[in-house]
């Protein structure tokens, strides 16, 4: 990991063009600007977050995806979520406890830093900040809820398929894919079962039933959904999981 000092100004946030993204306007930029602390450089797989242990900082994804994971006794990784520009790192340490998840960068990311001891204060004094951050909990609860509806109620198929549309929505709406349906994104089978609770024999072959039939071509470097309509009628996908976020 590597800390620099800030080199992208809030007033001129580039994630402020992302379709999925609610810009707050210039004067709540402003005010951002001033509690900024810096940035910090990841490559892939390193860590800004650790299992176990409490974090003085709290980060917004200025470029980059990253996943938050959950260690098990035994060793193994359960993949949780992936965190996409505008996504807010570290909400948990603001209540001074000690992390339950690590997150991990899965491409190279950037991501900007804000002091945890003077986070209160910061939202005291923009109450609409306050708002925003439950709306983005909120929005967390209803991923999870849906990650757990594609782990009980879909067939392997449909969780593959539930997994790739959300992973192009929310690159579509934060600048990291085009009008192509489709995105450049490093996710191998092993992450995918581990994630939805399938063998690797079993991601493998619904992966190549899904490319068959034309729905998901998942490839080691890109995702790619030639009709998103089609999958998520397919998934019975909530629209709701696409709409514009708010960020800090």
């Amino acid at each position: 990991m590597m800390t620099g000092t800030a080199t992208t100004s809030c007033i001129s946030c580039p994630l402020v063009e992302c379709p999925g993204l609610r810009d707050s306007g210039a004067e709540r930029r402003r005010e951002i600007q001033t509690f900024k602390q810096g940035e910090i450089a990841l490559e892939r797989g390193g860590q800004v977050l650790t299992q176990g242990t409490k974090s003085t900082e709290i980060y917004t994804v200025l470029s980059g995806v990253l996943i938050r994971f959950r260690l098990m006794e035994d060793g193994q990784r359960q993949i949780i979520n992936f965190l996409f520009p505008g996504d807010l790192i570290g909400l948990q340490s603001m209540l001074d406890e000690p992390m339950t998840h690590g997150v991990e960068a899965l491409t190279p990311a950037r991501l900007c830093v804000f002091p945890r001891d003077r986070f209160l204060n910061f939202v005291g004094r923009n109450p609409q900040l306050g708002y925003d951050i439950i709306w983005l909990a909120a929005k967390e609860e209803s991923a999870l809820e849906e990650h757990l509806v594609a782990l009980g109620q879909r067939n392997a198929r449909e969780r593959i398929a539930y997994l790739a549309l959300f992973l192009l929505k929310r690159a579509e709406g934060t600048c990291l894919a085009g009008s192509d349906h489709r995105v450049e994104l490093s996710v191998t089978q092993g992450q995918v079962a581990d994630m939805l609770g399938l063998s690797l024999v079993h991601t493998n072959r619904s992966m190549q039933s899904l490319r068959r039939d034309g729905l998901v071509r998942w490839s080691l470097n890109a995702i790619e959904i030639p009709d998103p309509e089609e999958v998520s009628r397919f998934v019975r996908y909530d629209p709701s999981l696409s709409a514009p976020r708010p960020f800090l």
